[in-house]
């Protein structure tokens, strides 16, 4: 007996605007395009693609004369802001394949090098759409040619063209461990990554892209596209329409009735067990669902649930049969092999299950540790947990949110508190700005360290202010750079040592430091003012030769007036010993 074959899982992802939707329009026959918000995909959707349906859109099929056992596709949309492997399922991506669509003009931007990543971490195939060649300068379309039959038509200067940007393509690749070519020039699809040249406004190379899909799925993947028996999915999202209450879903593997149980996890991969009150799928080619009683994988569908839980974005869902203790074993793992944390690290969120591994991956590939981590917007918890950081590691008191809001009780906590909180609906720019703030937090760290451990300071008396000649001396000074801080030990313009500084007041009242350019009374013990200071000038900061080459070392965490300091107080001290500081 033949084993039945279920639709591959095809997902389209790239860089927000290299024109994925276009592409997918190409092949629905639709132009939802258009009417996205600033023409950027903002939910995924599936399209139910039909293996008769691909016939007619790809003539190729029947002229090649190769019979198809894959009963067609489930084609997945995903929005170029969130997390392209937002569909995700045990033991890796939810997606059989990947199309990856690049402007062949534009090349491999930082978006889609992420994809690239996160493709290659989950090991999910992938080939290239190298979309928008009506783009290329001086391109001719020629719409009775297959694409291999018009590029070679081309002039030769936008012949040239053409393969300059696509040879530049596939240099890019290879620096990620990826030989490509184009789809026509390769023998063994499992050593190359296969281009097909597209342009979803034309339509030159969308057969030829269907071909090559077909292709291989029916080569590499009729394995893994067995049918089991027991129903397995994973929850987008939930959606209201006329205050009924719906939750998306994709189901990948075996058949689901409306009749069955199912167990869902939560964050904790505890099962949450419901009934089916309505099971709805989406029609082939259409966004619209209709009741069924039963539906088969690959498919989109869509249940209204007995159970009125609040089941998160990305959360896997089986069938239930009275096995609780597996089901709950087999959601424990995958919550933990997807969630991965450390003892200690920064707090991050995301919208949904599979936004958080991409999160989570991107984090660890920037060495960046997490502590926890979960799904939906910033809370009052998180920025707790954050807070509790400044005493362990002011660099970790951070909260990350990709593609989630941040609460208003949160916002208002942060504010009183050294919490940082970065968002974006960008994952690559969320990265980006973290790593950035970072590196200035370390700086300031490190700065605060260093002046706290050596401060430099350079100091003018002020003459006309002496208010006590002795037990202790107290006068007026101006900091003419760096900061002078309580405590510190001072030295004459000859190197001289003078005292301690054992009290700074600021118009009337102590103050622990002062910075350049304020003026101040100090008080200094065991000197007379006239006898020691009353034919000088200029005070400095005493440091030890060690310091002065830590500080040396460390320049970049100083100002151009400190490093000037620095400079004097090794000249001056140099008269007396040489080899000082060296």
């Amino acid at each position: 007996m033949t084993a039945t074959i279920r639709q591959p899982i095809i997902t389209v992802c790239g860089h927000v605007d290299h024109g994925k939707t276009s592409i997918l329009d190409c092949l629905r026959g639709t132009s939802v395009q258009q009417g996205e918000a600033g023409g950027i995909t903002q939910k995924i959707s599936f399209t139910l693609y039909p293996m008769n349906r691909l016939k007619d859109a790809c003539p190729l099929i029947e002229k090649s004369g190769i019979k198809l056992n894959i009963p067609g596709f489930l084609l997945i949309d995903t929005p170029g802001h969130a997390a392209f492997t937002n569909l995700r399922k045990r033991g890796g991506s939810l997606a059989d394949l990947a199309v990856l669509v690049i402007d062949v003009n534009e090349g491999i931007k930082p978006q889609t090098a992420e994809v690239i990543q996160i493709l290659k971490h989950n090991k999910t195939p992938f080939l290239i759409a190298l979309n928008k060649i009506d783009n290329v300068s001086g391109w001719r379309t020629y719409k009775d040619k297959p694409i291999k039959a018009s590029i070679e038509s081309q002039q030769l200067n936008v012949l040239t063209n053409f393969q300059e940007k696509y040879f530049t393509i596939i240099g890019a690749l290879n620096s990620y461990g990826f030989d490509a070519d184009l789809y026509y020039n390769i023998q063994d699809f499992t050593k190359k990554i296969a281009l097909v040249p597209t342009s979803a406004k034309t339509k030159e190379g969308i057969s030829e892209l269907i071909f090559t899909i077909c292709g291989l799925s029916q080569k590499y993947l009729t394995d893994k596209l067995t049918l089991h028996d027991d129903a397995k999915g994973v929850m987008l999202e939930i959606k209201k329409e006329k205050s009924v209450f719906y939750n998306e879903a994709i189901l990948y593997d075996g058949i689901l009735k409306r009749t069955d149980e199912i167990a869902v996890s939560n964050l904790d991969g505890e099962p949450i067990i419901t009934k089916i009150r309505i099971l709805e799928e989406i029609e082939p080619l259409k966004a619209k669902f209709k009741v069924k009683e039963s539906v088969r994988a690959s498919t989109g569908i869509r249940m209204q649930l007995i159970e009125k839980a609040e089941f998160l974005p990305g959360m896997p869902f089986q069938i239930y049969k009275n096995n609780l203790e597996e089901i709950r074993s087999q959601f424990k793992k995958e919550i933990a092999e997807t969630i991965k944390t450390e003892k200690y690290g920064i707090i991050a969120k995301a919208d949904s299950l599979g936004s958080l591994e991409a999160l989570l991956v991107l984090l660890s590939q920037n060495n960046i540790a997490v502590v926890k981590a979960g799904i939906g917007n910033i809370n009052k918890s998180d920025i707790i947990s954050a807070k509790a950081n400044l005493e362990i590691n002011e660099m970790d008191a951070i909260v990350v949110g990709f593609n989630v809001r941040i609460d208003e009780d949160a916002k208002e906590l942060s504010k009183n508190s050294s919490v940082k909180i970065i968002t974006d609906e960008v994952v690559y720019k969320l990265i980006e700005n973290l790593t950035k703030y970072r590196q200035e937090k370390a700086s300031e760290i490190e700065k605060k360290r260093l002046m706290g451990l050596t401060t430099i300071c350079k100091l003018s008396i002020l003459h006309q202010y002496v208010f006590r000649n002795t037990n202790p001396a107290i006068f007026g000074i101006r900091i003419e750079g760096g900061k002078l801080t309580s405590g510190l030990s001072l030295i004459d313009d000859k190197g001289e040592k003078i005292g301690r500084v054992k009290n700074i007041q600021h118009e009337k009242s102590s103050v622990k430091e002062a910075t350049e350019g304020m003026e101040v009374a100090i008080s200094i013990s065991g000197i007379n003012f006239e006898r020691v200071l009353g034919d000088k000038n200029a005070l400095y900061t005493d440091i030890s030769g060690s310091q002065f080459r830590n500080l040396k070392k460390n320049k970049d965490l100083m100002s151009a007036r400190e490093m000037q300091i620095l400079q004097e107080i090794g000249d001056m001290k140099r008269v007396k010993e040489p080899e000082w500081g060296m």
